[in-house]
Formats: structure tokens, sequence, C-alpha cells
């Protein structure tokens, strides 16, 4: 009969260490990344450029990097390392602003250093599972952030509010136009 005590007594701390570990192991994750190689979402355009100066792993070759995106109001600074002036593990880089502040960075990474896998492997063990999940992107998100891995390989960094600011501005921008479009032809 005491055996069979100790035996639910062992069993039943079991399934409490197993159960209290999963809770820990959940926990040990990081929050989103605001940044990346000390160029963070939020920076100025000229701190950004300063920093991209510092961090000679992006290419940036100076103001010759730096552009207007057309139709709008967006600055676009694309940094490359294929004339090796950078890291072997990065392609090209984007850094794109809205208001003269660094909203959506891209990194594009080397796909014959990295792999996506790898990529998905390491970010799952950093910031926990994705919030979504799609044959060609992982996505994490939290209040601020959007982390973002798409195929073939390229990491997104995103400023939650401002993206999702003007992704609504689009889609009244287009409705607009559907409603227009929709009066022109009632005309005929």
């Amino acid at each position: 009969m005491n055996l069979k005590r100790i035996f639910i007594f062992i069993s039943f701390i079991s399934i409490f260490s197993s159960s209290l570990f999963a809770q820990t192991k959940q926990n040990d994750t990081q929050p989103l990344p605001y940044s990346y190689k000390g160029i963070s979402l939020g920076m100025s355009l000229d701190e950004t450029k300063i920093a991209l100066i510092q961090e000679p792993e992006f290419g940036y070759t100076g103001d010759r990097d730096v552009s207007l995106i057309p139709g709008s109001e967006q600055i676009l600074i694309e940094t490359d390392t294929t004339n090796n002036l950078g890291s072997p593990f990065l392609t090209q880089c984007w850094f794109q602003f809205y208001n003269e502040k660094l909203y959506i960075m891209t990194i594009n990474l080397n796909k014959d250093k990295i792999d996506y896998y790898s990529m998905f492997t390491t970010l799952t063990k950093k910031y926990g599972e994705p919030t979504t999940l799609d044959p060609q992107k992982t996505v994490w998100e939290d209040d601020d952030v959007i982390l973002i891995l798409e195929k073939p390989l390229s990491v997104k960094y995103i400023e939650k509010k401002v993206y999702t600011e003007l992704r609504n501005y689009s889609n009244v921008e287009i409705s607009a136009q559907e409603y227009t479009r929709q009066l022109f032809l009632e005309e005929f």
C-alpha cells in the first residue's frame, strides 16, 4: 500500500514540475527587437545615416544610397553588400522612413550562408511561437513591433503604429477611389 502512495506522490511531483518547466520555458522568450546592429526603429534619418556609417556590415556608401520613394513622402536608404563592402551574411538592406523616422528595416540575408529554417528556429527560440505562419512568411507581433521572416530569406522589423496608420490611410484612399470609379461607371 505504501508503494502505491509513493508512486502517486512521485507522479504528482513529476506532473507539477513538468508544467512548471513548460511555463518557465515559455517565459524565457525575449521581447521583439526594435533594433538590429545599432539601428533602431524610430531613429531619425540623420541618426540612421550615422549609425550605418559606424556599422560597416551594411555596406552603406553615403547619401547616394538615399532616395525618395516615388509617389510618397517616404525616404528609402538602400545598402548593398554584394561588392564585398559589408557582411557576407547580408545582401541588400532597405531602411524606410516616414516623417523622417525609421519605421521599416528589411534585412536580406545571403542564402548561400544562411537558410530559412535556421532563421526560423533561431527566431522561434528567442521570441517564442509566431503569431502567424504561412508558406511565404512567419510573423511575430506585439503591441509595438512586427517581426517578419519572409521567403526567400529576409527579416523585416516594422514599427506597428506607423505601419498600421499608413495602411489604414491607404485603405481609405482606395475606398474613395473605388467610390469615384463607381460614380463614373454609373454615368454610362
